[in-house]
């Protein structure tokens, strides 16, 4: 087993030290308490489950399916802790805490299990869903059970023919008439579509209702459970599960409908409102799953490193330990700052994300701006750190037995899911950046210079000039409506978004651990944000060349 250690003192001293987060009912001390619980979960019981879950798939046995060895009691210990509840409405028996403080505490899931914590993302998704475009009734009834973990619930968007083209969905719904629907269709790739942690599942289904019209215009989004309210089983269930390259013991179902009871969310040909409701949610999730992942295989990587004595030194003739040669110390400040980069930009959208659920209009720009680049460069970065972390191991890192592998399997499908990540580079250009002429995205720009000393200033001021002026390139491009021309430099721009975002909240995080943390732990953070801006940062020059070419 490989063990994990949540980077406690990092996440509290970067949240509310570097980010200022701060909240009426939370001291530090509390934020720091809590933290610290979460972190003796997932140490304790789900970090031991990752290998064992990722040796042990999921298994369909007509259409019921038995999760790996230990998940179901670990799922018991996590809803008992009232973890399930941290970010909800305390009138539905959530605790009613931040976002910002559920980010850190949910890294440590997605870290020490991915598998698991998957299962947790997609029902919070369908709680937001059904929080914001539910009914009344609907929000009595089902938001209870979902928030304490009695329930968990889905997301049931793609099919065979329609995965990131929604207006292919052929997924039926007709009207009867006590109100209620008749749902009919299959839906793949569904994410705990069904399970053994609880006894109901309640799906968030996409479908069109017959005289709806075309394209996504006509999809609404219907609440289907597994067990109807008198106890009845309705007429939907799995046929089958995905082998997959990774997330193995995390059950990838293909459902099917059959006539199966659902009850409309929001209005008829609302469902695509209604599922972005989710899918944002899931998106900056999923974000949050790349630094999670990264720090797990940074962590990892950083331990065999100081361990595994191989070679000389060059300056001292001895035999020393492989942490000690130049390549192999790039290699782990290549995990440590991307992965601490990534922390950094995730947590700032948690914090903007609870300042636009206050109604504050200018967070609610900079999370809708933050979304694509959090999703698609902490992802990228996932998939990059992860096979580093294979490459410290070498030879044995390719072998399944010592476990590091996981990792890279299981990073490989951030990039893909809850949108790719090419589609974020198109919502980031089109949606986020041309859609308001670039306002959002220069309003966080000045935000960035404003947190930099004047010597990192000097630093990033070139970076920053880039990323204007790519930006002003993208409008350019627009307002002559070269669409296909932008689409085509999009990937490039967000790359070159995230590296610069990112290595400022770097160069700010030194600056506030040299005035304000222990000397250890300031010296480790300028080394972190000097080598970033000597190798990683020049990254985001031939990005924004890119995106900026005529």
């Amino acid at each position: 087993m490989i063990p994990y250690v949540p980077p406690v003192q990092d996440m509290h001293f970067l949240l509310t030290q570097v980010l200022g987060f701060s909240h009426p009912d939370l001291d530090a001390d509390t934020v720091e308490a809590v933290l610290g619980e979460a972190a003796k979960l997932a140490t304790d019981v789900l970090a031991p489950l990752n290998q064992i879950g990722d040796r042990n798939d999921a298994k369909l046995n007509g259409d019921k399916v038995t999760t790996a060895p230990g998940f179901k009691e670990a799922y018991k210990q996590y809803c008992e802790g009232g973890w399930n509840a941290v970010p909800f409405d305390p009138a539905y028996g959530g605790q009613g805490l931040p976002w910002a403080l559920a980010f850190p505490i949910q890294e440590m899931w997605q870290a020490a299990n991915m598998s698991f914590g998957l299962c947790p993302l997609l029902n919070q998704g369908a709680i937001k869903a059904i929080s914001f475009h539910g009914s009344q009734e609907q929000k009595d009834f089902y938001l209870p059970k979902l928030i304490s973990g009695e329930w968990t619930g889905t997301m049931n968007i793609t099919e065979s023919q329609a995965g990131s083209d929604l207006g292919l969905l052929r997924a039926k719904a007709e009207r009867q008439k006590d109100g209620s629907y008749k749902i009919s269709g299959q839906k793949i790739f569904i994410t705990y579509g069904e399970h053994d942690f609880t006894g109901n599942i309640i799906h968030l289904v996409l479908a069109r209702i017959p005289d709806a019209p075309a394209d996504v215009k006509g999809l609404s989004l219907f609440i289907v459970p597994k067990i109807l309210e008198g106890g009845s089983r309705n007429k939907v269930k799995c046929i089958g599960l995905e082998h997959k390259l990774g997330i193995h013991a995390s059950p990838t179902c293909t459902m099917e409908f059959d006539g199966a009871t659902g009850y409309l969310i929001g209005g008829e040909n609302e469902g695509l409102k209604c599922m972005f409701t989710m899918m944002n949610n899931a998106r900056l999730s999923v974000g949050l799953q790349g630094v999670a992942i990264g720090a797990r295989a940074y962590q990892t990587a950083r331990d065999f490193a100081a361990a595994r004595v191989q070679g000389k030194s060059f300056v001292s003739g001895d035999r020393v330990a492989i942490a000690a040669h130049a390549d192999v110390r790039r290699m782990l400040l290549t995990m440590r700052s991307l992965t601490q980069a990534g922390r950094a930009l995730t947590y700032e959208a948690a914090i903007a994300l609870d300042k636009a659920g206050a109604g504050d209009k200018k967070a609610q720009e900079r999370v809708g701006l933050l979304t694509p680049v959090v999703k698609a460069w902490c992802t990228d970065n996932a998939v990059e750190v992860a096979s580093i972390c294979v490459q410290v191991y070498g030879g044995m890192g390719f072998i399944e037995e010592t476990g590091v592998a996981q990792y890279m399997r299981d990073s490989r499908i951030l990039p893909i899911y809850e949108g790719t990540n090419g589609i974020q580079a198109l919502d980031l250009v089109f949606r986020k950046v041309a859609d308001d002429g670039g306002k959002a995205a220069h309003e966080y720009f000045d935000a960035l210079e404003a947190r930099l000393l004047p010597d990192d200033k000097k630093i990033y001021a070139p970076a920053l000039a880039d990323l204007r002026a790519a930006t002003k390139a993208i409008l350019d491009r627009v307002k002559a409506k070269d669409m296909d021309g932008v689409a085509g430099i999009a990937t490039a721009y967000l790359g070159g978004f995230g590296v610069v975002a990112g290595g400022v909240l770097l160069a700010h995080h030194a600056a506030v651990a040299k005035e304000k943390a222990d000397a250890a732990y300031a010296e480790r953070k300028s080394e972190t944000a000097k080598f970033y801006t000597e190798n990683i940062l020049p990254r985001a020059t031939g990005a924004l060349a890119i995106a900026s070419r005529a």
